[in-house]
């Protein structure tokens, strides 16, 4: 007559077998977590939240009028050897939609056309650009506006950069003045 024989029983396995269920649920319970970061990303990226965090609403460049805000309330990021970046969005108004060419930024006032910044894309009213944030930035800058019309005009105007990212100016502030 022939028993079976149990093998005698190894820790880790029993404990593996006895707790996996509950490995699985805290698999899925961990993105959960996250989910809602993720969909106010979402709706800042979608439009649904606004222009973004610190909106200056109403700026007047030459007869024309934007609302301007930085993306995220963060400092800047870098970009490998390219330095650091900072994204901005902008909306025009309804009246100047079809009057306006192009709308360019930039930190510290232009020299002309060719330097006039990084320019936004995107639909008028919900444009982007990527501002790139000179490592001698002092606390003081200016962020420029330059707006291109269809009749060749151009029209320019500044904002305080405390005022339009103060993330930023924290975040220069921090550096000390160093690159």
């Amino acid at each position: 007559m022939s028993r079976a024989r149990t093998l005698p029983g190894r820790p880790l396995k029993q404990g593996w077998l006895k707790w996996r269920f509950h490995l699985n649920i805290l698999l899925i319970l961990i993105p959960l977590g996250f989910m809602p970061k993720y969909f106010a990303d979402v709706r800042l990226l979608r439009g649904d939240a606004g222009l973004g965090a610190n909106p200056i609403h109403g700026i007047q460049v030459g007869p024309y009028s934007l609302d301007l805000a930085e993306l995220r309330n963060e400092a800047p990021r870098a970009d490998g050897p390219a330095g650091q970046f900072k994204l901005f969005n902008a909306a025009l108004c309804k009246a100047c939609v079809n009057d306006v060419k192009a709308v360019y930024l930039r930190i510290g006032k232009p020299r002309s056309l060719r330097a006039a910044g990084t320019i936004f894309f995107g639909a008028p009213y919900r444009m982007v650009t990527n501002l790139p944030i000179p490592p001698r930035t002092g606390a003081d800058a200016q962020v420029w506006i330059t707006l291109e019309g269809w009749d060749g005009s151009l029209h320019q105007a500044s904002v305080p950069l405390a005022k339009a990212s103060p993330a930023t100016v924290a975040w220069l502030e921090k550096q000390g003045g160093k690159p």
